[in-house]
């Protein structure tokens, strides 16, 4: 009896279901502008993909998977290959690309599939974030841009570049700055604790704005105080605020450099883990790559020494026992980069021959001592330089990372004289092509929502890094054998290919493997929280 009584409630089960199916109404034939059919359907959120399409009306998605067509203006035939999310770079230099004509179209990012970048990186990038949004939707631009309050350009506006703590009213200045660009759409704070004069401010103090950041919701973004044998205090620092402060937490370009802490970013990535178990918010981001970009000052010179800027560190130099101090400083710091064999001169204006080349190569072409070559460039305005500095594995072991995001540290690039970073052209087509599909170091679907649904979450944009009817249409298209990053160190001013199609807010960005030149990008700003007053 028993039995029979089961299999009369799976009986009605089923039936109840399929009068339910064929009782439901039919769904309205989908018409749209944009019909991306026959795709393999990767919707950002690391999920198994989908065959199907996707149809864009206007600004928005409006089919994903299987469904009625209607009206459709365009047919895109995508048999073969990939649709996912545009991607989203949460590390990006181009605060002042973006607003200049000559870059704004961001061509170097859309050609590799990036739809959004995040400025106001490393405590660097304008504070007046309604003006900043505004000059964007002017004039538009290649991709759309999320802004962060940089930390070390508000402490400059209060204090300058003297190294010393901020009085009360500077205090209540910085704040009351934080709270303006909050209220004006900018999604968190920034720190970048290497450089001046950001990294003159102690725990303290990035505790209380980061407090101010936390009331309405922000995220509290930092390149941290140290990312080589000190990484692990440094994170710990990074942390502590997060939880004083009571707002989420994420580390830049998340590594460890210099061969003496090579594995210390695994165990940065175990505190980090243990931290998110106990139910704190902490995430990072990274780049593809064994090395960094910045400047050589920021590589060579302790903090204390560029207080008050270049002027102010040339007094020093001239000065006998503040020079021996700093020089000594300066040979350790070499020795450290492998005698300035890791160090590569990317931008260099007095001596353009010197660029490409490392410290060691100039010191040797020059016949000159390694130290010397360093200090003639710091007194002649300083050098962008590129720095040999990760461990291979170290960098395959976080991406590999499920709360570590995709970022490039770049910046919009037109091909020129200098070699910078091959991260602003490569970034995401080297972890879809090299790490994703090459070697196999993680799943595409890992590769993609790294890019994509992981970015949106951390940031906390609703409605853009995942494939969902409703969403903005930022959408890319590829074949994921044929993505390659081109940029080399040696040459990097090269597209990354694969890319066939890349929408930004629904207009076509790449279309048929080239960039359109289209300014569809818009300034994201953030809305404030409801309890942001309370």
């Amino acid at each position: 009896m028993v039995g029979r009584s089961v299999c009369v409630c799976r009986l009605l089960v089923v039936c109840q279901l399929f009068w339910a199916t064929i009782s439901l109404p039919a769904a309205d034939p989908v018409d749209a502008d944009w019909l991306l059919k026959g795709a393999v359907i990767h919707d950002g959120s690391g999920g198994d993909p989908i065959p199907g399409d996707v149809a864009i009306r206007g600004d928005r998605i409006v089919g994903v998977g299987q469904f009625d067509v209607g009206k459709v203006a365009r047919v895109i035939d995508c048999q073969g290959a990939v649709v996912a999310p545009g991607f989203i770079d949460l590390h990006n230099h181009s605060d002042r690309q973006i607003v200049d004509p000559a870059t704004r179209a961001n061509i170097n990012y859309v050609i590799q599939g990036c739809t959004t970048i995040v400025t106001g990186n490393c405590g660097s990038g304008p504070v007046a974030v309604e003006e900043y949004y505004d000059q964007i939707d002017v004039a538009g631009a290649g991709t759309n841009v999320a802004h962060l309050l940089p930390q070390g350009s508000l402490r400059r506006q209060a204090l300058g570049t003297v190294q010393r703590d901020a009085t009360a009213d500077e205090m209540r200045q910085m704040q009351a700055a934080v709270e303006r660009g909050m209220r004006q759409g900018a999604w968190g704070m920034s720190t970048g604790l290497i450089y001046v004069p950001s990294s003159y401010a102690d725990t303290a103090e990035l505790t209380e704005l980061a407090k101010v950041v936390g009331r309405f919701g922000g995220l509290y973004v930092s390149h941290i105080r140290n990312e080589n044998t000190e990484l692990l205090g440094a994170v710990q620092e990074a942390m502590q605020i997060g939880k004083t402060a009571e707002v989420p937490v994420h580390i830049s370009h998340f590594k460890s450099s210099g061969r003496e802490s090579w594995g210390l970013v695994r165990r940065a990535a175990q505190m980090i883990s243990q931290a998110r178990s106990a139910g704190r918010k902490v995430t990072a981001d990274q780049y593809p790559y064994i090395a960094s970009s910045t400047s050589l000052d920021a590589s060579l010179i302790p903090t204390w020494a560029r207080a008050g800027g270049r002027q102010a560190l040339v007094k020093r130099l001239d000065d006998p026992q503040q020079r021996q101090r700093i020089q000594s400083a300066m040979q350790d710091a070499l020795e450290r980069r492998n005698g300035g064999r890791a160090i590569r001169i990317a931008r260099y204006s007095p001596r353009g021959d010197w660029v490409g080349k490392s410290l060691s190569q100039i010191a040797e072409q020059e016949q000159r001592e390694l130290l010397d070559v360093a200090l003639e460039i710091t007194r002649s305005g300083g050098a962008a330089i590129v720095n040999f500095s990760m461990s291979e594995e170290d960098v395959r072991h976080v991406m590999q990372i499920d709360w570590v995001a995709t970022a490039s540290d770049g910046r919009a690039y037109l091909p020129g004289a200098d070699r910078p970073h091959p991260r602003n052209y490569g970034t995401f087509a080297r972890k879809i092509g090299h790490y994703g599909v090459r070697e196999g170091v993680l799943t595409l679907q890992q590769a993609i929502r790294s890019a994509s649904g992981l970015p949106a979450a951390i940031l906390g944009l609703a409605d853009r890094g995942l494939l969902r009817v409703g969403h903005f249409a930022d959408v890319t298209v590829f074949r994921p054998e044929q993505v390659v990053d081109t940029a080399t160190f040696d040459a990097p001013h090269q597209y990354a290919r694969g890319f066939e199609y890349v929408f930004v807010n629904g207009r076509p960005a790449v279309f048929a493997s080239s960039a359109t030149g289209a300014l569809a990008g818009r300034a994201l700003r953030r809305t404030v929280a409801k309890d942001a007053d309370e």
